[in-house]
């Protein structure tokens, strides 16, 4: 059947799209993991605790869709990239859910009983829960940067020959430690614009400035390692963009300095580094001055274009291979068939817009800030 887009085209439009959904999960979801990671600092007492989680409270299970989203995308058009990252990162995958299990414990059963330490326990869960997921997703991304141990049999099926710590590196830790900074800094302007003006706002502005310029610190040394590091991969020869979805088809050398090719070749893509860096300074600056719109605004744009970077310097790798670089896993061999990844494409034309909507208008109707008054006369608040 002749379908109206060729295959490689499809590939490269869902890239696109995992692009999209992860950006979409950084900037919903993001902020509240960096308000349930900044709970037990911007708040001092109860009362204020309570506040901070009130501001993501209304929100906080519409934003996960995007998470869902992104691994159900991942399922459907890559599916070579999760048999071998779920499987692989199989332990870090359980610790990521253990703690997101806790977020709606924690919001559901806090209140429950006034014991302090009841309360103090369900704060602190809470910080896990934003915590620990915002640091295993920058390792993760750091392991695919720097290739991940596994390789494909001529069955393709895939082995992970790697230990559970060995996933923690310098490089990875590195990237983890930018995941975290930027989420908290999202986290931090996110309440600047929710939280009334009091002490939870004030410990906000004082965190988020320096979490924002502890962003640019990291993603400047993570640029250094790419480039000093050794890191990269490249295929050699020309690839088949359109050909049949085989991993061990392609010819992938570990290539060090390879990441920074693409910034070579193609100028434009330097905007998305460049738009990582001035985004976090826009979010200091914002923080700092109390322009709450800069502010998020900032912290947004760096978490796009702090994501964008790792895409962009990677294409058209997706997952490389550290010990079997031929096993990588690349856009044009180990996508979904020419009609399966059509009839998502039509899916999601449909679907997308309807959650984009959905969402802007949940925005709007709960617009608004969280007074510490308020606390006490709405009985609909955490």
């Amino acid at each position: 059947m002749d379908l109206p887009i060729d295959y490689a085209t499809l590939r490269v439009i869902w890239w696109g799209l995992m692009g999209v959904l992860l950006i979409g999960f950084a900037l919903t979801d993001g902020f509240d993991l960096g308000v349930a990671a900044l709970l037990p600092f911007v708040g001092r007492n109860d009362a204020e605790r309570r506040q901070v989680i009130n501001t993501i409270g209304p929100t906080w299970e519409g934003n996960q869709v995007w998470f869902i989203l992104g691994g159900g995308a991942i399922f459907a058009a890559w599916p070579f990239v999760y048999a071998v990252s779920f499987s692989g990162f199989y332990l870090a995958m359980f610790l990521v859910l253990s703690a997101l299990i806790l977020r709606p414990v924690g919001f559901k059963y806090r209140s429950k009983r006034p014991s302090r330490a009841w309360r103090a326990f369900w704060d602190w869960g809470l910080f896990v829960g934003g915590f620990v997921p915002a640091l295993v997703f920058g390792v993760a991304v750091g392991n695919v940067l720097q290739g991940v141990p596994f390789r494909l049999d001529g069955d393709l099926r895939s082995f992970y020959e790697g230990p559970f710590l060995g996933l923690f590196t310098p490089f990875t830790l590195v990237c983890g430690l930018l995941s975290v900074a930027m989420l908290l800094t999202h986290g931090a302007a996110w309440l600047t614009i929710k939280a009334d003006h009091g002490p939870v706002r004030d410990r906000a502005r004082t965190i988020g400035s320096v979490t924002a310029l502890a962003s640019v610190a990291l993603f400047a040394v993570g640029f250094a390692f790419v480039k000093f590091g050794g890191l990269g991969f490249r295929l050699e020869g020309a690839a088949d963009m359109a050909g049949p979805s085989n991993p061990l088809r392609s010819n992938t050398v570990a290539a060090a300095g390879a990441w920074l090719d693409n910034f070579a070749a193609y100028p434009w893509m330097i905007a998305a580094p460049a738009l990582g860096f001035l985004g976090a300074l826009a979010a200091f600056l914002g923080i700092r001055a109390g322009k709450e719109p800069l502010a998020f605004g900032g912290s947004s744009l760096a978490a796009v274009g702090i994501i964008s970077t790792v895409g962009l310097s990677m294409f058209p790798f997706i997952l490389p291979s550290s010990i079997d670089p031929k096993s990588s896993l690349t856009v044009w061999n180990a996508s979904s068939s020419h009609t399966t990844l059509f009839l998502m494409l039509i899916v999601t034309a449909i679907f997308l817009p309807i959650v984009l909507a959905y969402t802007a208008w949940v925005f709007k109707v709960l617009w608004g800030r969280v007074s510490l008054g308020e606390l006490r006369t709405n009985p609909d608040l955490y």
